[in-house]
């Protein structure tokens, strides 16, 4: 007889079904095979009370406070762990208990549906000379030579944008915007190249949002979230997905101490508010691309929660965007010129993947494609 401790199992049913479990079962033990972790914030005290004996009595427990079980405080923050299979019988029995519990309940049934998009690879091509990456900066015809090269090197997305949005960017008006992308739009249309790669418009002016997808665009990557419900509308017309993308205050003034009661809370929020608006204005879930903006309006700390945390996003049935490609938040980590932040970048975005997010915009195209199908093979399970 031989042993070993197995590592992490991404594909728990493939890894199942490898073993040779019996086809039912396979779901059954997969279930029981993910520990999940929920931080629950203000919950009345007799809810947590409730909520520790409920979660002991499924399998499940509850990290508490001291001074819970004898009521020192109106509200406290808990900590809910168990597999997949105890929060589905735990939620099932909340539905029936007072203090906010059956919102709690309703609330862990959403995260565990989960819908799973593929990884995705998002090349840059900056049509401006001011992004804060000169090897993202092109004209027309470099443009179009290196949209080629990224589709070779295994782009599934190219994201066009004719304004940098990088801390204390220049403001441009959607005129001088649309003279920037639109020779780069037009060769597109031309070459039909969007019947190779998607392509997306970075921009939330709908003069040039409009002039890309009538140029075969089919995503609108919008900064502003879908705070203009023309740009909105303007997605559901031409059945374009739409990027919400969450910043705090404007790139002239978000990185001037941006601060937050919450990053996840207050993420969060905002995502719940976007979403709910676009859905009434006539687009998909799954048409609806989340961003949760790193470096827009957020400090280390901030990033790092998002990033660490980005499983949380998977609740809206949504893919997820991650881009944080050669961001100053890996020179606060370890002080390294643009340059240089190749490295740091694919540890960001590996790790992003692993925690749900399904479309890595980067400048590197090559190198990510490498590094995520070198991940990939890493995280089935082992063979039998």
């Amino acid at each position: 007889m031989d042993i070993y401790q197995v590592g992490n199992i991404e594909d728990r049913k493939k890894f199942l079904k490898d073993l040779k479990v019996h086809g039912g079962g396979v779901s059954i033990m997969a279930n029981k095979m993910e520990l999940l972790f929920f931080l629950i914030k203000d919950l009345k005290t007799p809810a947590v009370n409730i909520l520790k004996q409920d979660a002991l009595s499924v399998g499940a427990d509850l990290a508490v406070p001291s001074g819970v079980i004898t009521f020192e405080e109106e509200y406290y923050d808990c900590l809910l762990i168990g597999t997949k299979k105890h929060i589905e019988i735990l939620s099932y029995k909340e539905l029936a208990q007072p203090f906010g519990l059956r919102k709690l309940a309703q609330e862990l049934r959403e995260f565990i549906k989960k819908i799973n998009y593929p990884t995705q690879i998002m090349g840059i091509i900056n049509a401006n000379d001011d992004s804060f990456f000169k090897g993202s900066r092109f004209q027309k015809n470099d443009a179009i030579k290196k949209i080629e090269e990224m589709i070779k090197d295994g782009a599934d997305i190219i994201d066009i944008g004719g304004v940098s949005s990088r801390p204390n960017a220049k403001e441009v008006d959607s005129r001088e915007e649309l003279n920037r992308v639109r020779p780069i739009c037009s060769a597109i249309r031309k070459r039909k190249l969007y019947k190779r790669v998607s392509f997306s418009i970075d921009s939330y002016q709908p003069k040039v949002i409009e002039y890309a997808l009538k140029s075969g665009f089919n995503i609108v990557n919008d900064i502003t979230g879908g705070s203009n419900n023309r740009v909105i509308e303007l997605a559901v017309k031409y059945k374009a997905k739409l990027c919400i993308m969450h910043k705090k205050g404007t790139p002239q003034n978000m990185q001037d101490n941006p601060t937050y009661s919450d990053v996840m809370v207050e993420v969060n929020n905002f995502f719940e508010e976007r979403v709910k608006k676009a859905l009434s204005l006539g687009m998909k879930r799954q048409d609806i691309i989340l961003d949760v903006g790193i470096g827009f309006g957020k400090t280390l700390e901030h990033n790092l929660a998002l990033i660490n945390n980005m499983t949380h996003f998977k609740k809206f049935k949504s893919p997820i965007l991650i881009g944080a490609s050669r961001k100053s938040l890996i020179d606060n980590i370890i002080p390294t010129p643009i340059e240089d932040r190749l490295a740091g970048t694919l540890a960001i975005h590996l790790k992003a993947i692993s925690n749900g997010a399904n479309i890595i915009r980067c400048h590197d195209v090559k190198e990510h494609k490498q590094a995520i199908e070198v991940w990939k093979a890493m995280s089935p399970s082992y063979p039998i």
